[in-house]
């Protein structure tokens, strides 16, 4: 208890330590009101929004649709743009630059009216004219009093010749100072020489600065619109509530003077300027806002480096400290240290916790959100083994996988990335990392994990283990080795090449594993998603049935009714896709297009075919059809089967791709019609004879039927497709033969 209370003390210590800080930093603009427009600042009695500016003098319009935002002045009909604002009186615009009527691709565009404002422009601008051999006047008049600047430039080189100079000393570049209080002017030219003359107010510092980098002044200038320019301003007496409740004046940080507007007698009042006092800083037109300046830190300090500083308001006392002893400055020294120490340990212990107690509550909120109380459900039921299931931790699979590295990475699907990882115990394997679950996707997750728990098969990929304390789930699987049946299929390998023998033990060793799911399981599993992509091979090249997350259990002689269908196009079953009624005849077929891909080389899906052609399944069943299955076939097919093989498992595929599920076999029958056709490749092992010589090698009678591709017999074939139902599909096996 006495350990929470300390904690709790510091703690408030720490609070009043940064809420003093932030106490000290000088105000800007009226609290809730934006102090900033893009790189500018808006100071009061400058403001964005009702409520923040003085008055609508002093309204700032913040353009958002530039990067970056842009400020604005509100009254003007120039809508000059704000470049700088400062509580001293003064404020930097983009003012326009006047030119010559001769100046053909120029608008003449006039200045700025600031007549009646509480703005007038600074003496710290100059009248420039730039250009060669003229004279430039500016003009004001106000209440009858006429106020005049006239601006002359020589030709420094022959005529028309550009202005090469870098200073503006009268040769083709001439400056003269502003009259005070200048509210409004306008521009003469007088020219002897150069056609286009330029002229302007601008800000001497901001001129020079231009010069000073500038090789060429009249090239440039004849390429700008704008230029920056400094106006006075301050506020009127008039103005109702100011300063609020209270006036400014009262403050004694503040000092405020008045002085005659000589050029807006219409006001009938005086101008306003306040300043900080000596000593503080901030804006002194909010209420306290301007804050005292501690003249004893570094940046400031007032005091020799030998004497000691105290802040006061306003101003530093500077003195002479007493020496410590040195006995004494050790135990301040050594006390100092140690507290800190005790500070900085117990900060570090605190923040240990918090972080500890933050991963805690996040692994509990990724365990809910990945489904992991609809995990327990599943334990609870019973229908998890949990014996064969291990929850690994988040720390366990990041060193496993070299925090997921993408070099690590085996594949990538649409439901997550496959990365290959070695477990403590040097077990390698492969961990996969699902996509964010949402909705129904959660339940498909932990239906993977209820499926393979049950599932006890050598060709059924073994899961090991999963994790749901991460943001996105984790399951761990035995490492197959080789890749995917795809691969092999389609791109072919020559230091492995895919034999017939091989094709055909993969296929028996595949039809085993999904007759072991819809018969011999504790309740029939259909896959749902069985294609040569899911089909992977291990280090001796045996056949493993990966990827559950589609699968479902189901009860005995029972369908599955879906409200969205799903699967891989290509593989789906017809049937289904029109009914939405899942049966185990619905992943018979799908097995029927993984022959097909074993017999033909071909994808399930073939984007450059004609609409006829284009799917697998109808382009193998209309070839049989048409007596072209060998004209299909792969090469190496040809080459290594024997005529008698091909066609038995050509006829089970075609049997399997039966439009009406009732006649496709089951799985069962077609693991069983598979293993005979392997004995009888053992029976005739003895017998090596060419695929060619087999195949072209019959009677004219045989070589007739096989390569003779009837276009009638395709179109019959369609046709009885639309038609009552009934297909070609069912009719006999396509040709016998005897083995010799």
């Amino acid at each position: 208890m006495d350990v929470v209370q300390f904690l709790l003390h510091i703690t408030l210590f720490l609070w009043c330590i940064i809420t003093a800080i932030e106490a000290q930093q000088p105000l800007i603009a009226k609290p809730n009101c934006p102090s900033q427009c893009g790189n500018v600042l808006i100071p009061y009695p400058f403001g964005i929004g009702e409520g923040c500016y003085v008055d609508n003098w002093f309204k700032i319009l913040c353009n958002q649709s530039t990067s970056p935002p842009k400020p604005y002045l509100n009254y003007t009909s120039l809508h000059l743009e704000v470049l700088e604002i400062s509580v001293a009186g003064t404020l930097k615009v983009r003012h326009p630059i006047t030119v010559s009527d001769n100046c053909s691709d120029k608008p003449i565009r006039q200045a700025a009216y600031l007549s009646q404002s509480p703005f007038v422009f600074s003496q710290k601008n100059r009248f420039t004219v730039v250009g060669c051999g003229v004279v430039a006047r500016l003009n004001s008049s106000s209440d009858g009093l006429i106020i005049s600047a006239t601006c002359s430039s020589q030709c420094g080189f022959a005529s028309n010749a550009t202005i090469s100079s870098s200073t503006c000393n009268g040769s083709d570049c001439s400056q003269t100072s502003v009259p005070s209080f200048l509210s409004t002017f306008d521009t003469s030219f007088v020219s002897t020489t150069n056609p286009c003359n330029y002229a302007f107010l601008a800000d001497q510092e901001w001129f020079q600065s231009f010069a000073d980098n500038s090789n060429n002044i009249s090239a440039r200038i004849s390429d700008m619109d704008d230029v920056p320019a400094m106006l006075d301003w301050s506020l009127y007496h008039s103005i109702p509530d100011v300063f609020g409740t209270s006036s400014i004046a009262s403050d004694r940080f503040v000092n405020c003077r008045e002085y005659s507007d000589y050029y807006s007698p219409t006001f009938n009042s005086s101008r306003l300027e306040c300043f900080c006092a000596t000593g503080f800083e901030g804006n002194p037109y909010l209420l306290h806002g301007c804050q005292d300046i501690n003249e004893c830190l570094a940046s400031n300090r007032q005091c020799p480096v030998t004497y000691a500083c105290k802040n006061h308001p306003g101003y530093a006392e500077c003195y002479s400290p007493k020496r410590k002893s040195p006995v004494k400055l050790a135990f301040i020294v050594i006390g100092s240290v140690l507290g800190l120490l005790f500070l900085l340990g117990v900060a570090w212990w605190l923040h240990k916790a918090i972080k500890k107690r933050k991963n805690i509550k996040q692994k509990e909120k990724f365990f809910q959100q990945n489904g992991g109380l609809l995990l327990e459900q599943q334990l609870l039921s019973g229908e998890v083994n949990v014996e064969k299931i291990k929850l690994f931790n988040a720390k366990e699979l990041e060193k496993a996988t070299d925090r997921f590295n993408v070099d690590r990475i085996l594949g990538q699907g649409g439901q997550g990335t496959v990365y290959k990882g070695m477990l403590d115990d040097g077990r390698i394997v492969a961990v996969k990392q699902s996509t964010k679950l949402e909705g129904g996707e959660v339940g498909n997750f932990i239906n993977e994990i209820v499926i393979l728990s049950q599932i006890n098969h050598r060709n059924v990929v073994k899961l090991l283990g999963c994790c749901l304390e991460t943001e996105v789930p984790l399951l761990v699987y035995e490492f197959i080795l080789n890749g995917t049946l795809s691969e092999y299929i389609h791109h072919h390998n020559e230091e492995f090449p895919l034999t017939w023998e091989m094709r055909l033990r993969v296929s028996m060793e595949i039809a085993g594993a999904i007759s072991y799911l819809h018969s011999s399981a504790s309740m029939p599993i259909y896959h749902r998603d069985i294609k040569s992509s899911n089909i992977l091979l291990d280090n001796k090249y045996r056949a493993k049935v990966a990827d559950f997350g589609t699968s479902r259990s189901i009860a005995i002689d029972k369908t599955h009714l879906t409200t969205r269908v799903q699967g891989t196009f290509g593989y789906l079953d017809p049937e289904y896709f029109q009914s939405s009624q899942f049966t185990d005849k619905s992943d018979v077929y799908s097995f029927g297009v993984v022959l097909a891909e074993l017999l033909t080389g071909q994808k399930p899906i073939s984007p450059t075919s004609s609409e006829e052609w284009r799917s697998l399944a109808n382009h193998f069943i209309l070839s049989m059809e048409g007596n072209c299955l060998f004209d299909i076939l792969d090469s190496r097919v040809r080459r290594d089967g024997r005529e008698e093989e091909i066609v038995a498992v050509a006829n089970l595929a075609k049997r399997c791709l039966n439009l009406n599920g009732r006649k496709r076999p089951t799985m069962k029958e077609v693991a069983v019609e598979l293993e005979g056709i392997q004995l009888s490749v053992k029976a005739h092992s003895d017998v090596q004879q060419n695929f060619s010589e087999i195949a072209y090698g019959r009677t004219n009678g045989m070589t007739k039927a096989w390569d003779a591709c009837s276009s009638s017999t395709v179109s019959s074939y369609m046709d009885s497709g639309t038609g009552t139902g009934s297909s070609i599909l069912d009719a006999q096996p396509l040709l016998s033969f005897k083995y010799e």
